[in-house]
C-alpha cells in the first residue's frame, strides 16, 4: 500500500496545490495527518462532523474534501472543530482538501465534468478570479428547456431558472458552487446562461435585467463531482477502495 505522503505528494502535483490561488484561509492540501498508513479512501463535498464520523464509522484513513476544515481562518480548538479533530486523530483519519485546484482541474474538476456531463464537446477557460480561469464556457446552441432537462437529470436535484435570457442558448458558461452573485460578471464575459450552484435574492432580478439564463442547480450537488473523480483515479492508482459519504445540504 502506497503510505499517505507518496499519496499526497500524488495529489499535490495532480491538482497544482502549491501553484494555483485561492481564498487564504482554503489551506488547500493535507490538513489532517495520521499514521501515514492508507487502506481505504473516502470522498465528500464537506469536513464536517457528520461526515467525519460516518468516514470513521466506515474505516476510511484518508477522506478528501472540497471545503476543507479551517475557512474561519485561525480559531480557538474548541467545539465542534475540537470534536472534529480529536475524532479524527483518535481514530487515524488523515484529511486533504481541494477547493479551487479541484474546481478548476481539467479531469477531475467539478466545472469540467459538469461541461462533460451536459455534452459539451468543446469549452474554453470561463471566469477570471484570482488571477486564473476557474470555469469554462462553451459555445453551443439548445434549448432552454432541454439545458433544465438535463441539468435536473444530472444533479438528481431541483434545478431553479431564473430566465432572464434566450429560449435557446448560444454560449453557456459554467462555474459550480457559490459564484451567484456574479452575475454580471459573467454576463460582462459574453454569454447568455449561466450553470452554477447558489446565489443570493438579488441575482434573479438581476438576471431578468441584464438579458441571461440563470440556472441554480445547488452548491452541493453541483460539486459532488470532482471530489468523486478524484477519489476514483485514486482508487484505481493505488487499487484501494473509495466510498462516497453523501451528506446533502439541500443547498
Amino acid at each position: 500500500m502506497p503510505s499517505l505522503l507518496t499519496i499526497t505528494d500524488y495529489l499535490d502535483e495532480t491538482l497544482k496545490i502549491k501553484t494555483i490561488a485561492d481564498w487564504s484561509n482554503a489551506l488547500n492540501g493535507l490538513q489532517v495527518e495520521n499514521n501515514g498508513t492508507i487502506t481505504k479512501i473516502g470522498a465528500a463535498v464537506d469536513a464536517c462532523e457528520a461526515v467525519i464520523h460516518e468516514a470513521v464509522d466506515r474505516k476510511i484513513d484518508l477522506l478528501l474534501v472540497h471545503h476543507g476544515l479551517f475557512w474561519g481562518g485561525t480559531e480557538r480548538i474548541t467545539g465542534a472543530l475540537h470534536r472534529k479533530l480529536r475524532m479524527a486523530l483518535n481514530k487515524n483519519l488523515a484529511i486533504y482538501s481541494a477547493h479551487l485546484p479541484l474546481d478548476m482541474h481539467p479531469l477531475f474538476g467539478n466545472n469540467a465534468l459538469l461541461c462533460k456531463a451536459l455534452g459539451f464537446k468543446k469549452t474554453t477557460p470561463f471566469f477570471f478570479e484570482k488571477g486564473q480561469f476557474i470555469g469554462f464556457q462553451a459555445a453551443i446552441s439548445i434549448s432552454r428547456d432541454e439545458l433544465h432537462d438535463r441539468l435536473k437529470k444530472i444533479l438528481g436535484v431541483p434545478v431553479h431558472l431564473a430566465p432572464g435570457g434566450p429560449k435557446k442558448t448560444q454560449r453557456i458558461g459554467v462555474v459550480t458552487g457559490g459564484a451567484g452573485a456574479e452575475v454580471a460578471r459573467a454576463v460582462a464575459e459574453g454569454i447568455d446562461t449561466f450553470i452554477t450552484g447558489e446565489g443570493p435574492h438579488h441575482s434573479y432580478t438581476l438576471a431578468e435585467e441584464l438579458g441571461i439564463n440563470l440556472f441554480y442547480g445547488g452548491h452541493y450537488a453541483t460539486e459532488t463531482l470532482g471530489v468523486k473523480a478524484l477519489a476514483d483515479h485514486l482508487s484505481k492508482r493505488t487499487r484501494m477502495k473509495w466510498e462516497f459519504i453523501d451528506h446533502p445540504t439541500g443547498l
